[in-house]
């Protein structure tokens, strides 16, 4: 009977943790029935608001059930609590030798042509540093519509690779040199 209270109290603990974390959802409102939301793993809209658990429909139409104390105490993404405006960033590597100006050029014109992107602020190019094997660039760029990220990531990325390939601007692939100073003699 002593096992069986004790793993009763646990549960009941468990339980208490989701009451009191649904109370702090509620009242607090760190996330609201229709945000877009990122938890671990799971990713899409908050459906409903429950004292124990917070339903939130993924973007391939699963309701998953995430425990209120995980809400409270995990790492959670909202994407529209205060703005709907989110940034996306496009990380690219060109081979040395590449035209730079160039390169910022048509990161810039592809981000200002996406229709999804925000006129302000306007897309832009950083040059992000000299890296192992590529000069790295990252294309920022603002979208409303934060659901819509991943297609928009396809669509630029796609964009990218065309324009690049067109202007035989090369994107390379790490590469590692290996130097053999001996060969093992072989046994006779």
């Amino acid at each position: 009977s002593g096992a069986l209270a004790l793993g009763i109290g646990f549960g009941m603990q468990e339980i208490a943790g989701n009451f009191v974390s649904g109370l702090i959802l509620l009242f607090e409102r760190p996330i609201r029935t229709g945000d877009f939301v990122s938890v671990g793993e799971i990713e899409g809209f908050v459906r409903k608001i429950s004292i124990r658990a917070t339903e939130i429909e993924t973007l391939d139409n699963q309701n998953v059930l995430v425990p209120n104390a995980e809400l409270v105490s995990g790492r959670v993404t909202n994407w529209v609590l205060r703005d709907t405006q989110g940034r996306l960033r496009i990380e690219v590597g060109v081979a040395y030798g590449s035209d730079i100006d160039r390169v910022k050029e048509l990161l810039t014109q592809i981000g200002v042509q996406e229709p999804n992107t925000c006129e302000e602020p306007e897309p832009r190019v950083r040059f992000r540093r000299f890296g192992p094997s590529a000069l790295e660039l990252e294309l920022l760029c603002w979208i409303n519509q934060p659901v819509l990220r991943g297609r928009i990531l396809d669509r630029l990325n796609s964009t990218v690779y065309k324009a690049f390939k067109n202007e035989n601007i090369e994107i390379p692939y790490a590469k590692h040199d290996v130097y053999i100073k001996a060969m093992p003699s072989k046994p006779e």
